[in-house]
């Protein structure tokens, strides 16, 4: 980092020690503690729920804060990891990991926290370690293409609170939405501060679409969007920000939720993830102002291994109410350009090279032409949702648009040509030339097995991480739920109730 990027971040760890979090030592860690006063930290972690857990330490000398840093603390794993690890074999160990260290905004105690691996009896990484999984992703698509693979989170959620009679917000119409039609917009940027604070790379944030009342309350909905950056840091950004986001809530007395779906007909809250393959600080999606063949073939990976993905990224059955026609979220296997009713969109990505700037601003006519803003396109998977394992699910896609790339290049624009849709797909009949998604955790889970060879490939899923999950997925029992289920209010209500606070 520049001195000035410094002095403007809010992660107080890294502007203490001047440092970039990626450079973050041992040494560092024990020095900050020291200068700046702490006394307590927490190890975090993820779980299979996709809930952080944490472990206290209060630091009672340096020779002990130095052992934990050093030697890590053992958990029990069979808690944290049902559907992976036996009770009969089931303590791993927990390392915390430096560069995640961030100041604990909600302990009143000062208290540095850090995101930790887990590493089993033998020393080794955890097979089943998620983040082991996207670790695994990311190394084996640099190695076989000679490029990186980048991602950033959209996390939507619904803030609940009490109706008010002054300037209602309309149903449904909330995007974008401004104070006073939006009541709870001083929330959002105060969550944005202290997901920031955590470390988090914020793009911005906004009102998002759903917006009613029921039963005396207000459910808003808002979506925070982040930065692009290397997958593992990108779910280390979203775990910690829906922790980050419901203990705010907790402070305030507003009720959250990250749920895919809270009522039928109303907007279910998507947690979209936009992608992008760089090369040498250059971003390989674009070539000549035009989406790029290794864009398009990356694509047509996804198009591919779609039903498969929705495993890491719908993972209990109210995901499925949410991937329902006309509520702009996916149904069927396609993509297309700026079109929101595919399951890949490829947004504006300003290569136009027009100076809209100076056209907006007739003062800046004599300024300098357009930056190079090519490194902004993205392409964005938009079925998944906050049930979704963050790091299960980066590593998914990574092995994707990976398998994409490796396909006979003929072979995939053939794929992407065919699955391109131009145009609502639900009008004219269009929904009828594209496969359908699958409608419940048991149908992923099948899509799974029937396609595990393609992310267990490499070891980037361990055999017994893919059991797991498809064990997990099937023990729903969800075969047919959705068509039976939408028609009965209180089967949904009871659904709805059960995974409020998933994820």
């Amino acid at each position: 980092m520049t001195d000035n990027t410094l002095e403007l971040t809010p992660n107080i760890v890294s502007s203490f020690l001047r440092k970039r979090p990626e450079s973050f030592t041992k040494a560092d860690i024990i020095e900050f503690i020291r200068s700046y006063g702490v006394k307590m930290v927490n190890f975090m972690y993820p779980a299979e729920d996709g809930r952080v857990k944490t472990l206290n330490f209060f630091i009672n000398n340096l020779e002990y804060l130095n052992t934990i840093l050093s030697q890590g603390e053992r958990v029990d794993g069979s808690s944290l990891f049902p559907s992976f690890v036996e009770a009969g074999s089931s303590d791993l160990y927990v390392m915390p990991r430096f560069r995640t260290a961030f100041i604990d905004p909600f302990c009143e105690i000062p208290t540095l926290a850090m995101l930790c691996r887990f590493y089993d009896k033998d020393g080794k990484p955890f097979e089943c370690d998620p983040y082991r999984s996207v670790l695994k992703a990311a190394q084996v698509f640099r190695e076989k293409t000679g490029m990186s693979f980048e991602a950033m989170g959209e996390l939507e959620y619904y803030v609940i609170t009490d109706e008010s009679t002054l300037f209602p917000g309309s149903d449904q119409k909330g995007y974008n939405e401004s104070g006073p039609f939006a009541k709870l917009n001083w929330f959002r940027a105060e969550c944005m501060e202290y997901v920031a604070r955590t470390g988090g790379m914020i793009k911005y944030g906004h009102s998002e679409v759903g917006n009613f009342t029921r039963d005396g309350k207000t459910f808003e909905q808002n979506e925070i969007e982040f930065l692009p950056c290397p997958i593992e840091t990108a779910a280390d950004q979203i775990l910690l920000a829906k922790w980050a986001i419901r203990n705010l809530g907790l402070r305030h007395g507003l009720d959250v939720t990250f749920a895919p779906k809270i009522i039928v007909g109303e907007a279910g809250s998507g947690m979209h993830i936009h992608m992008r393959i760089m090369k040498d600080g250059v971003n390989q999606m674009v070539s000549r102002g035009k989406l790029s063949d290794t864009a398009k073939r990356a694509i047509a990976g996804m198009m591919e291994l779609a039903p498969a993905i929705t495993a890491f990224g719908n993972k209990n059955p109210t995901s499925y109410f949410r991937l329902v026609p006309h509520q702009e979220a996916p149904t069927n296997i396609c993509w297309g350009d700026c079109n929101r009713s595919t399951l890949v969109r490829v947004p504006l990505g300003w290569t136009t090279g027009v100076n809209m700037c100076a056209d907006a601003n007739p003062l800046e006519i004599n300024g300098p032409e357009n930056a190079d803003a090519s490194g902004k396109q993205t392409v964005e998977m938009r079925s998944p949702d906050s049930s979704a394992d963050i790091y299960q699910l980066m590593a998914g896609l990574c092995t994707a648009c990976l398998h994409g790339l490796e396909m006979p290049v003929d072979k995939a624009l053939g794929i992407a040509r065919e699955k391109y849709a131009g145009l609502d797909i639900h009008k004219e009949g269009a929904i009828d030339r594209y496969e359908a998604l699958p409608s419940c955790c048991w149908e992923s889970a099948e899509w799974l097995e029937s396609s595990r060879e393609f992310f267990e490939r490499d070891g980037i899923f361990p055999r017994r991480m893919t059991d797991g999950i498809i064990e997990a997925l099937k023990s729903f029992n969800d075969k047919g739920m959705l068509s039976d289920t939408v028609k009965d209010d209180s089967k949904v209500a009871e659904l709805v109730k059960r995974y409020f606070y998933c994820g």
